[in-house]
C-alpha cells in the first residue's frame, strides 16, 4: 500500500446535516478529502441526537451521527451572525468543494449562493442536494428519507397487492441513492476541473435521484399504462418470499424460479409428489417445513439444491466472530472521547494500493475550531475577534 488514499488534497466546505448529504460527504472523507463539517451550538446537526444513543441525548452520543461523518473534522460557525458570511468565503478561497443538503432559500439566506462562492474561488465545485431541485412548486419544500420515498412513487410500489404500502422500513433515499448520485457528480465535476481549470455547480433533486431506483415500475406505467405491486408472488417466479424458522425471529427467504427448481425444493422437503399441487398447498407446507428447521440448515440444503435460500441476518449474525464480514475485516473499532470504544461498519471497497481503514471517528461539535486561522487564512487574533462577536462559538 503506498499510504495516500484517492482524494487526498481535496477540501470540502461541509453545510449537509441529517442524512444523505453527510453520507455523501463521508464517502468522500473516507477516501482523503479533508471535509470540514459546519454547524453551531444554537443549531448543531440534528442528526447528534438521533438514536441509538450512547448514555444520554447529548450532541456527542448518537451512533447514527457517529457513522455517518467519519475522518470528518468540525468547526462551529453561527450563520445568524454578521461575520460568518465573510468567514465562510475566506474558506472557500481554498476549498475545492462546497456542500449543502438544504432548500434553496437557505443558501441565499446566508449569501453563499453558487455566484457568490465562485466569485472568490471560481474552481469551486458547488453541490446542493434539495429535496425537489431549485425550481419547481416544490422548490423550497424541506423533507426527509421518508417523505421523498413517498412522494417520488417508492412506497407505493411496496407490500402486498390490494393492501396498504408497507414502506422501505427504513429512509432509503438517504442510504443509496442520493448520497451516491451526488459523490459521483462531484467526482465527475472534480475530473472536469482538472481538464478545464473550471469549477460548475451540481443541483440534485433528491426525489428524482430516487425515483432512479426504481425506473422499471417507472417505465412500465409510461409505455403500458400499468400500476403493478407484486409484493411476494412476483411475475417469472414460480414461488418467492421470507419463511419463519425454528426459534425467535429466524427467517429464511427463499425464491424458486421455474418447474426444475420447484421438483428439486419438494425432493429436499422429503415431499416429492408435492410438486404437482397447487402454489397455495406448496407454499403451506414449505412455511410448515421450514418452521421445524433452523435458518441456518434451511439456506444450507436449499442451495446444495442450486435453490437461491438466504438466512435474514440479524445484528449478532452480522457481527460474528466467524462471519462473512469479520473475515474481510469489514468492522472496525474507534475510539470516540465520549462514546468510548465504539464498533463501526467499515468501508466495503477494497483498495490493492491505499489503505481504506478509518482515520479518526466523527468528530465533536467545534472540535477543529483552532484550526481556522489555518483553514480560513486568517491570524490568530482574527479568528479571536471573531469569536469575541460570537461568530466561532
Amino acid at each position: 500500500m503506498t499510504g495516500k488514499l484517492p482524494l487526498s488534497g481535496i477540501c470540502v466546505i461541509d453545510f449537509t446535516w441529517v442524512g444523505a448529504g453527510p453520507f455523501t460527504t463521508k464517502i468522500l472523507a473516507d477516501f482523503g478529502a479533508e471535509v470540514i463539517k459546519i454547524e453551531s451550538r444554537t443549531r448543531p446537526d440534528q442528526l447528534r441526537r438521533a438514536e441509538p444513543l450512547v448514555g444520554s441525548r447529548g450532541l456527542e452520543e448518537s451512533g447514527y451521527f457517529a457513522v455517518r461523518n467519519t475522518n470528518k473534522k468540525s468547526v462551529s460557525i453561527d450563520m445568524k451572525e454578521p461575520g460568518a458570511r465573510g468567514l465562510v468565503l475566506n474558506m472557500a478561497r481554498n476549498a475545492d468543494v462546497m456542500a449543502n443538503s438544504f432548500s434553496p432559500k437557505a443558501m441565499k439566506k446566508f449569501g453563499l449562493e453558487y455566484a457568490d462562492v465562485a466569485a472568490v474561488n471560481p474552481r469551486i465545485v458547488f453541490l446542493s442536494m434539495p429535496m425537489a431541485g431549485a425550481s419547481g412548486p416544490y422548490r423550497d419544500y424541506i423533507g426527509y428519507g421518508m417523505s421523498i420515498a413517498a412522494i417520488a412513487g417508492m412506497f407505493g410500489l411496496g407490500g402486498a397487492p390490494g393492501r396498504p404500502p408497507v414502506g422501505t422500513g427504513t429512509n432509503y433515499p438517504d442510504h443509496l441513492p442520493n448520497p451516491l448520485h451526488a459523490a459521483f457528480s462531484v467526482l465527475a465535476a472534480l475530473a472536469w476541473r482538472r481538464r478545464s481549470g473550471k469549477g460548475q455547480e451540481i443541483a440534485i433533486s433528491q426525489i428524482e435521484s430516487t425515483m432512479a431506483a426504481f425506473p422499471d415500475a417507472v417505465l412500465d406505467y409510461a409505455a403500458n399504462g400499468r400500476v403493478s405491486r407484486p409484493g411476494e408472488a412476483s411475475e417469472g417466479y414460480v414461488l418467492r418470499g421470507v419463511y419463519p424458522c425454528a426459534g425467535e425471529e429466524r427467517w429464511c427467504a427463499i425464491a424458486v424460479r421455474n418447474g426444475a427448481m420447484l421438483s428439486a425444493l419438494c425432493q429436499v422437503m422429503g415431499q416429492p409428489a408435492l410438486a404437482s399441487r397447487s402454489r397455495a398447498d406448496i407454499d403451506e407446507a414449505l412455511r410448515a417445513w421450514t418452521r421445524s428447521q433452523p435458518a441456518e440448515a434451511v439456506e444450507r440444503l436449499l442451495q446444495s439444491s442450486s435453490i437461491p435460500a438466504s438466512v435474514v441476518a440479524q445484528p449478532a449474525d452480522l457481527i460474528a466472530e466467524d462471519g462473512q464480514l469479520n473475515a474481510r475485516g469489514f468492522w472496525q473499532h474507534l475510539d470516540h472521547p465520549v462514546m468510548g470504544r465504539t464498533l463501526y461498519h467499515g468501508i466495503a471497497a477494497k483498495f490493492s494500493r491505499t489503505p481504506t481503514n478509518y482515520r479518526s471517528c466523527a468528530p465533536l461539535l467545534g472540535q477543529h475550531n483552532d484550526e481556522l486561522p489555518a483553514i480560513a487564512g486568517l491570524s490568530a487574533e482574527q479568528c479571536q475577534a471573531l469569536a469575541a462577536q460570537g461568530v466561532i462559538k
